[in-house]
C-alpha cells in the first residue's frame, strides 16, 4: 500500500508519499481498499499539531473515506469482504488502504458512489446533528447559516430545506451565494459586502431563529445581535481563526441559547442515536433530499495542491481525493 505519511506535523510540506507494508485486521477492525477521501479542515489542522486530537506519530491524515472491504478481523459481524463502506475515523483516509475501527463503518446502500459517500458524514452528521438535536429546528422557523458555500454550509441548507425550514445563506462571493441559492437557500447575504446586521435584519425583519456558524471571528457578535427571541446560537467551528468572545448579556436580553456542536463526541457517547442519524440521512439520500456539494476530484498524488486549493477559500463544496 500507499500513504501520505505525516512523520513530523509542522504543516502540509512535510507529509511525504510512501510505500508502508499492507495491514491485516486485527479484532474489530477491517481493511478498506480506499477509493476516495474528502478534505476536511481538521485535516489541515491536524498536519500542522493544531487540532485537538494528537494522534501518536506517525500517522496518515484523512479522516474521512470510502471504499471496498478487503479483509475484516475477528468479531466483526456487520461488515464482509466485497462490501462498500464510508468511514470516519480522524486519521488513516490519504492512502490506498487504511484500518478502520468496524464499528465506524457505515454500510452504504446500492448506488450511493464513493466520491459522494467521501464527503458525506463529516458535514452531514454535524449540520443534522445540530440542526435537528441540538437546535430542535422546526417547520417554518428560520435558519441563517454562515460559510454557506463551505462543506458543513451546504448540509445545512439541505437539510434545513428537509425540515421545511426558511434558510439564509451567507458566504464571502456572489457566486458562492448564487451556490447556495441553487441548494435551495430563500436569501442570500455577501457578508464581504456591506454591514452583516443590516443585512440580516432585512433577510429576516424578526431575526433567525437559528444561526449556524462554523466561521466565528469577526461575524459571531454582529450575527448574535440580530438573533430572534428564544433563538439558538449553534457553535460549530472557527474556520477563520479567531475564536470570539460574545458578551453574555447579549442571550439574556434576547431570552436566546448559545449551543455548542460536537459531533464527534455525540458519536462516541450516543452510537444508538447517532446510528439512527446516519440512517435517517441516508435516507434521504436515496430520496434525493440531500447530496454532496463537490467542488472538484484531484488524484491522492495531488494531495498538497489540494492543500493549497482549500487555504485559498475557494472551495465550493467538498474538495475530494480519488485512487485510480
Amino acid at each position: 500500500m500507499h500513504a501520505w505519511l505525516c512523520e513530523n506535523p509542522v504543516g502540509v510540506d512535510a507529509l511525504q508519499w510512501k510505500e508502508l507494508p499492507t495491514p491485516q485486521p486485527g479484532p474489530g477492525q477491517v481493511l478498506v481498499r480506499i477509493q476516495a477521501a474528502s478534505l476536511n479542515f481538521p485535516d489541515l489542522l491536524i498536519v500542522q499539531n493544531k487540532y485537538q486530537i494528537k494522534p501518536p506519530l506517525p500517522f496518515v491524515p484523512g479522516s474521512e473515506y470510502a471504499g471496498v472491504v478487503e479483509a475484516v478481523g475477528d468479531g466483526v459481524r456487520h461488515l464482509r469482504a466485497g462490501q462498500p463502506i464510508a468511514c470516519l475515523s480522524g486519521t488513516g483516509g490519504f492512502g490506498t488502504h487504511v484500518l478502520a475501527p468496524a464499528a465506524l463503518c457505515m454500510p452504504l446502500p446500492p448506488g450511493f458512489p464513493p466520491v459522494d459517500a467521501a464527503a458525506f458524514i463529516m458535514t452531514y452528521a454535524t449540520s443534522h446533528h445540530a440542526l435537528v438535536d441540538r437546535a430542535q429546528l422546526k417547520a417554518g422557523e428560520t435558519v441563517l447559516v454562515l460559510g454557506a458555500a463551505g462543506g458543513v454550509g451546504t448540509a445545512a441548507i439541505q437539510i434545513a430545506k428537509a425540515v421545511g425550514a426558511r434558510v439564509v445563506a451567507a458566504a464571502s462571493s456572489d457566486e458562492k451565494c448564487a451556490l447556495c441559492t441553487e441548494l435551495g437557500a430563500d436569501a442570500t447575504i455577501n457578508y464581504s459586502q456591506g454591514n452583516l446586521r443590516d443585512a440580516i435584519k432585512a433577510a429576516c425583519p424578526n431575526g433567525p431563529d437559528v444561526i449556524y456558524d462554523p466561521v466565528g471571528g469577526e461575524f459571531a457578535e454582529p450575527a448574535f445581535r440580530s438573533i430572534a427571541w428564544r433563538g439558538r446560537y449553534l457553535v460549530v467551528g472557527f474556520a477563520s481563526g479567531p475564536i470570539p468572545s460574545l458578551p453574555l448579556n447579549l442571550p439574556l436580553l434576547k431570552g436566546a441559547s448559545i449551543v455548542g456542536v460536537f459531533w464527534g463526541d455525540f458519536a462516541k457517547r450516543e452510537p444508538q442515536a447517532n446510528a439512527a442519524m446516519l440512517a435517517e440521512l441516508a435516507g434521504w439520500y436515496g430520496q434525493g433530499k440531500i447530496k454532496p456539494v463537490i467542488d472538484r476530484t484531484m488524484p491522492m498524488a495531488d494531495l498538497k495542491a489540494a492543500y493549497a486549493h482549500m487555504g485559498s477559500r475557494a472551495v465550493k463544496g467538498k474538495l475530494v481525493m480519488v485512487n485510480d
